[in-house]
């Protein structure tokens, strides 16, 4: 054999080894790859023989539909932002772009995710002064502490939670030849925040229903995120029945089904317009067949509310209070005001005397009972006193002349 023919061997040999060898990537690099399984959140992809990585799902979500346009079979192009080294698996992404060639320095990626406002996903490393370590590739950024995220004030996430986390960032600066790369996560978050609260505000009206999620609850009400867009829940619009405190009703996290029942014309300070909630406007109505639960006439238990001056409020069932007039409070007692006989969370008995539902009124009394035992105890005094009467009144007979005899001699 020739020394044109060994070299010629020895060439394809190498090539052939080549070809059995997993494909090897780098950060940065452009790669193709068809897609071999999907699940709910990710895609997973085919890059090379035996190479296999992973891609966001979302990254193919219509911002039309919504829906995740990818299936199994599907041949795409994206950037390589993990090579494996981090999460053992090759990370793919979309939405950093697709130039830069197939050995692309990430530096390269990082110049067009600048200046195309394009999202990148990068590793929070350690926490360091004025803010975070992000680590992106082969490159290392800095994440202001202000930026790491949308929140303010005390509903802050600790720092140390974000260690170690896989988050998205938009580049705002690059210096010194991308050596110096500062990136932000409440500017990306915001924007998309912006996006989702234009869809919202399609679907706000007065009479809407929509689910959202509990952001802040304070003393007057609570706060509520529709979606990038927050309504308020006024205290009086969390139940039918009278809420002391919001907290008892809902908490931080919560997910709610609310109605719109304000949409303000104008706009705040910071250019929002205020949206008022409800979930009282969601739930039964007590007085639309109260009549049917408390007759009049029935005696029903309940909880002293409020006192005033012309009489007490009293619960009957939650979401309807009905008042006792002050002469109905106690019988054979004159009152100057309520509190002389009754505490605000006293648990007393009352009848109804009167229902008004369209006029949410209901009359009650505490002296019916005691005014029915009074009645029936007189009406059998009377008619004892009757009968002792008629006793008396009755003539008297002195018997025949032969008992008066008889009583005579026994004397």
């Amino acid at each position: 054999m020739s020394n044109a023919d060994d070299e010629s061997f020895s060439a394809l040999f190498a090539e052939s080894e080549q070809k059995g060898r997993p494909q090897k990537i780098a950060v940065g690099d452009v790669v193709s790859g068809k897609v071999i399984a999907l699940s709910p959140s990710t895609a997973f992809v085919a890059i090379g023989d035996k190479s296999e990585a992973t891609i966001d799902a979302a990254e193919f979500r219509d911002p039309t539909t919504n829906e995740i346009r990818i299936a199994v079979g599907d041949t795409i192009e994206a950037t390589v932002v993990d090579d494996g080294s981090h999460s053992g698996t090759p990370v793919l992404r979309r939405s950093i772009g697709s130039h830069g060639g197939r050995h692309g320095h990430i530096a390269a990626e990082l110049e067009q995710a600048l200046a195309h406002e394009l999202a990148i996903q990068g590793v929070v490393t350690a926490e360091v002064k004025g803010g975070f370590e992000i680590q992106i590739g082969s490159t290392r950024a800095f994440c202001p502490g202000s930026q790491i995220d949308s929140r303010r004030g005390g509903e802050r996430v600790a720092a140390s939670e974000y260690i170690g986390q896989r988050l998205e960032f938009r580049v705002t600066k690059i210096e010194q030849g991308g050596r110096n790369v500062v990136v932000s996560r409440r500017a990306l978050l915001e924007a998309q925040a912006e996006w989702v609260a234009e869809r919202t505000w399609e679907q706000l009206r007065v009479g809407a229903v929509l689910t959202g999620k509990v952001s802040s609850v304070r003393d007057f009400g609570a706060f509520v995120d529709l979606g990038g867009v927050e309504g308020m829940i006024h205290v009086s619009e969390l139940s039918h029945a009278r809420v002391a405190k919001p907290s008892d009703v809902l908490a931080v996290g919560q997910t709610v089904e609310v109605q719109v029942i304000k949409i303000a014309a104008t706009t705040d300070e910071r250019g929002r317009r205020q949206i008022g909630l409800s979930l009282k406007a969601l739930a039964a109505d007590p007085w639309t067949t109260l009549a049917e639960r408390f007759p009049v006439g029935s005696n029903v238990p309940g909880t002293v509310r409020r006192l005033e001056a012309f009489g007490a409020f009293v619960e009957i069932t939650p979401g309807v209070e009905g008042l006792v007039h002050i002469s109905k409070i106690t019988l054979g007692r004159r009152l100057s005001h309520p509190r002389q006989a009754l505490a605000v969370d006293q648990a007393v008995d009352v009848t109804v005397l009167a229902i008004d539902a369209a006029q949410r009124r209901v009359s009650l009394s505490m002296i019916e009972s005691a005014t029915r035992e009074r009645d029936a105890t007189e009406r059998v005094e009377r008619e004892e006193e009757k009968r002792a009467i008629a006793e008396l009144n009755q003539p008297r007979s002195f018997g025949t002349f032969a008992d008066l005899l008889d009583a005579a001699r026994k004397k």
